[in-house]
């Protein structure tokens, strides 16, 4: 394994570009909480698991409060990886065909791994592929840029067709359908022997 590579809506964060309302914003836990201007004696909206950020006491939502959350897993093996570029040479790169790249730029410079490092830090930035083409051409764009083999490779999605796509390269996929999860990361490892 010398590059890990994924996806970005509902893999790494949920929900989708395509299911928010308008561009992402940062929020203070009170605001989201709904302790400004209190007028019922409804119960306080918990904070979501996976909505730590830059900001101290913020969190990132869309334009009517809906909450941009990473995945656990997906906060896990981020980490995971981070630890282990100081052990090995490992490359991370994402393979995405999110709606609206410039939210989803926006939204790794705000949310964090659970290490703390921001999304935005844990990609290499030559190894971005947003676009709406097909997967097995990021990847091929990939191959070119780092000159790792497929077979090197390790994808994560949670949409089957762009595992199968990708797959036929010889990529080793994880399809992930309800987002990232530690499970995941640890077959991954398991599966090129280094757990």
């Amino acid at each position: 394994m010398q590059l890990v590579v994924f996806d970005l809506d509902y893999t790494i964060w949920q929900p989708e570009m395509y299911q928010i309302d308008g561009p992402p914003k940062l929020v203070s836990l009170d605001e989201f909480q709904g302790k400004q201007k209190r007028k019922s004696k409804a119960p306080l909206r918990l904070i979501p698991p996976g909505s730590t950020t830059t900001h101290q006491n913020k969190i990132v939502t869309d334009q009517r409060g809906t909450p941009i959350t990473v995945f656990d897993g997906a906060s896990y093996a981020l980490s995971e990886i981070n630890r282990m570029k100081k052990e090995m040479p490992l490359q991370v790169a994402i393979s995405s065909r999110t709606d609206e790249p410039s939210w989803a730029y926006q939204i790794m410079k705000w949310v964090v791994a659970a290490d703390g490092t921001p999304l935005s830090k844990c990609f290499d930035e030559n190894l971005i592929e947003i676009s709406y083409a097909d997967k097995s051409t990021h990847f091929e764009s990939l191959n070119r840029k780092t000159g790792i083999p497929f077979e090197d490779m390790v994808f994560f999605d949670n949409e089957h067709w762009n595992i199968q796509s990708v797959g036929q390269l010889g990529v080793k996929c994880y399809h992930t359908p309800n987002g990232m999860t530690r499970e995941d990361w640890s077959q991954c490892l398991e599966d090129f022997g280094i757990m």
